[in-house]
C-alpha cells in the first residue's frame, strides 16, 4: 500500500470516527458507516446489516452498488426487497451457510477472493442476482460489528475491491484491520445511538405514565395531559411549515422538537400535588365528601326539636293546640325553605348577591343542641387544631359556623425565597385551606374559595419547581420554562410569573393556546357542558384581542386549520358546528 494511500486511509478513519460519534440520525449514521468503509477499501458495493431485537435475524439496513447504481435503505427511502438473514434454522441450528450469518455467529472477519470459487458458503443467491443484472460479484469482506459488551449487533459487508485502474481485486491484508477498526467505531456509535433512543423512549413512556396518572386522578380531566401535547405539536408543525408571515423563519431542530415534546408532556406534572377533591370540587361544601349531609342532619334535628316542642306544649296544656301546631308547621316550613336555599347555594350555580349573603348569615345564626362530645373519634391532626377547652354537651351551637379548626395551616413554611429566585409572583395565602361552612357557602361565584383557587393555580408553580429540580441535559434546559408558561398572558396579567409576550418563548405561547382550546372543548368537566367549536373559537378570538393569547399564533391556529384537524379527532360530533373563520380573523363582520 502506497504511503500516501495509507495516510489518506488513516485520515479517513479518524474523520469517520469523529463524524460517527457526532451523528444522531440513524439513517445518516448508516450511510456514513457504509460509504466510509467503501471509500477506505475502494469497494464497488456494500451492505450493512443490523440484528433484530430478538437477535435471531440480520436485517438489511442499507445497500449501495456504484456499478449498478443501486442505493437502497438509509436516507433514500427506497426499501430493500430482501428478507432478513436467519441466524438459526427452524431446528435451532446455527446458520453457517450464509457468510453474513456466519460472521455474526462467530464474530470473525471473513475475506473471500472470489465467491464463485468458494464451497464453504452458499452464494447461490448472489449468483442469481448476478445472472439477473449482468454483474459479477467477486471479492467479499465481511466484518462483525461488536459493541462494548462484545455482542455482535450487525455485519458490514463490502463487495469487489478495486485497484487504481478499476480492476476488481481481493481485499488486501492492509485494508482489513482498518475496516475492522471502522466497524468497531461504528458498533460503538450504533450502540450509543440505541442507548440514547432507549433512554428517550423510556423517558417518553415515563412522561406518558405521569400524564396518565394525573388524568386518572380525576375523571373530570381525563385525557387533558395527553391532548394538550398533541395540539401543541400540531400548532408547532404549522408554524414550521409557514412560508410567509411572522413564522416564516420559525424552525425547530431535532433536539428542539424533543424538548417541546417533553415540555408539553410534563406541562401539568405539578397537578400530582393538587388534591382530588379540589380538582373535582363540584359543590362549595365538598372536601373529601360533600358536607351538605352534615348540614342536612342538623336541619333534621331542628325539625325534630320543633316536633318535640309542639308535643311537650300539648302535654302541658299551656297554649291552645292550634297555636302550637301552627307554630310547629311554620317552623318546619321555614327549615325546609332554608335548607333548600343552602342546598342551592352549595351548588354554586347562582351568584351570591348581598341579599343572599344576608339570608345565609341569618340561617347560620339559628341554633341546634349538640348532646354528644364533638371531640370523640377525631384524628390527631384534628385534635391539634382544636386546642381550646371542649364545650361539654348539651351545647347550643349555630347551624353553620366558621370555626378556628376550619383554618388548615400550611404543612411546611412556604419557601418564599425560592419563589422569588424563580421569578414567581404567585404567592400562597395565609392558610392552606379554609373549610369554614359560612365562608364556603358565601363563595361569590362557582365552588372554589380563594385558597382552593390558589391550590389549583399552584400546580403550575409546582410544575416549574419539579422540573427545575431535574438534572436535564443542555438540550432540555428550557423544558421547565416552556412547560411553566402556559398560564401566562401576553399582557403580563397571567401567572405564575406575570410574563409578557416578549418575555415568553414561542413554544410556551403555543402551549397556552393548546391548553385553553382543550379546556374549552373538553367534554369531561364537572362544572360545565362542552362548548361547541364555534363557541370555543369565538371566546378565544376575544382573548386574542385582549392580549391574553398570542394574536399571531392565534391567526396561524385559525388559518392553518389546526383547530379543524384536532376537532375531527377529539371532539364529539355534536360539538363540531359551522365556523366562520373569515369573521374570526376580522376579514368579515360576524
Amino acid at each position: 500500500m502506497d504511503l500516501i494511500d495509507k495516510e489518506a486511509r488513516y485520515r479517513t478513519l479518524i474523520d469517520l470516527g469523529i463524524a460517527l460519534s457526532a451523528e444522531r440520525n440513524h439513517n445518516r449514521l448508516m450511510e456514513k458507516i457504509l460509504l466510509g468503509a467503501k471509500e477506505m477499501a475502494n469497494a464497488d458495493g456494500g451492505t450493512l446489516y443490523l440484528t433484530d431485537e430478538g437477535g435471531e435475524h440480520l436485517r438489511f439496513e442499507i445497500m449501495r452498488n456504484d456499478s449498478l447504481g443501486i442505493a437502497m435503505g438509509g436516507t433514500t427511502g427506497q426499501p430493500i426487497p430482501f428478507p432478513p438473514v436467519r441466524l438459526h434454522d427452524e431446528a435451532g441450528q446455527p446458520n453457517h451457510n450464509n457468510v453474513a450469518s456466519h460472521c455474526a455467529l462467530t464474530a470473525a472477519t471473513v475475506t473471500i477472493a472470489d465467491a464463485y470459487h468458494v464451497d464453504r458458503f452458499d452464494f447461490s443467491g448472489t449468483k442469481a442476482f448476478d445472472a439477473r443484472t449482468g454483474y459479477r460479484s467477486q471479492s467479499f469482506l465481511t466484518v462483525p460489528l461488536r459493541n462494548y459488551e462484545g455482542t455482535v449487533i450487525g455485519v458490514l459487508q463490502l463487495i469487489n475491491a478495486r485497484d487504481g485502474a478499476g480492476v476488481v481485486i481481493e481485499f488486501g491484508a492492509e485494508v482489513v484491520p482498518l475496516i475492522e477498526a471502522l466497524a468497531s467505531q461504528a458498533a460503538v456509535a450504533l450502540d450509543n445511538q440505541k442507548l440514547i433512543e432507549a433512554q428517550k423512549t423510556l423517558f417518553k413512556s415515563f412522561i406518558s405514565v405521569i400524564a396518565g396518572a394525573i388524568d386518572a386522578k380525576s375523571p373530570y380531566t381525563g385525557g387533558h395531559c395527553h391532548r394538550v401535547p398533541t395540539l401543541t405539536l400540531m400548532l408547532a408543525r404549522a408554524a414550521c411549515a409557514a412560508e410567509t408571515g411572522p413564522f416564516a423563519d420559525f424552525r425547530l431542530d431535532e433536539d428542539e422538537w424533543y424538548e417541546l415534546e417533553v415540555a408539553a408532556g410534563l406541562h401539568d406534572c405539578g397537578k400530582v400535588t393538587t388534591p382530588e377533591y379540589i380538582v373535582d370540587k363540584a359543590t362549595k361544601l365538598e372536601t373529601i365528601y360533600n358536607r351538605i349531609h352534615e348540614v342536612r342532619m342538623r336541619f333534621e334535628l331542628c325539625k325534630r326539636e320543633a316536633e318535640i316542642a309542639c308535643l311537650e306544649g300539648l302535654l302541658a296544656g299551656a297554649e291552645p293546640a292550634e297555636v302550637l301546631t301552627a307554630r310547629r308547621d311554620a317552623t318546619l316550613a321555614e327549615l325546609d325553605a332554608d335548607f333548600a336555599f343552602l342546598a342551592e347555594c352549595n351548588i354554586g350555580g347562582e351568584a351570591m348577591a348581598p341579599e343572599r349573603i344576608a339570608r345565609l348569615e341569618r340561617i347560620a345564626a339559628r341554633t341546634w343542641t349538640r348532646t354528644l362530645d364533638d371531640r370523640l373519634g377525631l384524628s390527631i391532626d384534628e385534635l391539634r387544631r382544636r386546642p381550646e377547652p371542649p364545650v361539654p354537651p348539651p351545647a347550643v351551637e349555630p347551624l353553620l359556623s366558621d370555626r378556628p379548626w376550619h383554618l388548615i395551616p400550611h404543612e411546611t413554611p412556604v419557601d418564599v425565597a425560592r419563589y422569588e429566585a424563580e421569578g414567581i409572583t404567585l404567592r400562597p395565602l395565609e392558610y392552606r385551606y379554609n373549610l369554614g361552612e359560612v365562608y364556603n357557602l358565601a363563595i361569590a361565584r362557582g365552588t372554589l374559595t380563594a385558597e382552593d383557587r390558589f391550590k389549583i393555580n399552584d400546580h403550575i408553580v409546582q410544575t416549574i419547581l419539579m422540573l427545575k429540580a431535574l438534572p436535564f441535559p443542555r438540550t432540555l434546559s428550557r423544558v421547565a420554562d416552556w412547560a411553566g408558561g402556559h398560564h401566562e398572558k401576553m399582557d403580563g396579567t397571567g401567572y405564575p410569573r406575570g410574563l409578557t409576550r416578549a418575555e415568553m418563548a414561542v413554544p410556551a405561547r403555543m402551549m397556552a393556546i393548546a391548553d385553553i382550546f382543550e379546556a374549552l372543548t373538553a367534554a369531561d368537566r364537572p362544572y360545565k357542558k362542552p362548548k361547541t367549536l364555534s363557541e370555543s373559537l369565538r371566546i378565544m378570538s376575544f382573548m386574542a384581542k385582549d392580549r391574553h393569547i398570542d394574536p399571531d399564533l392565534w391567526r396561524l391556529f385559525l388559518e392553518s386549520g389546526v383547530w379543524r384537524a384536532y376537532a375531527e379527532a377529539n371532539l364529539r360530533p355534536e360539538q363540531i358546528d359551522a365556523v366562520d373563520v373569515e369573521s374570526l380573523l376580522g376579514r368579515r363582520d360576524g
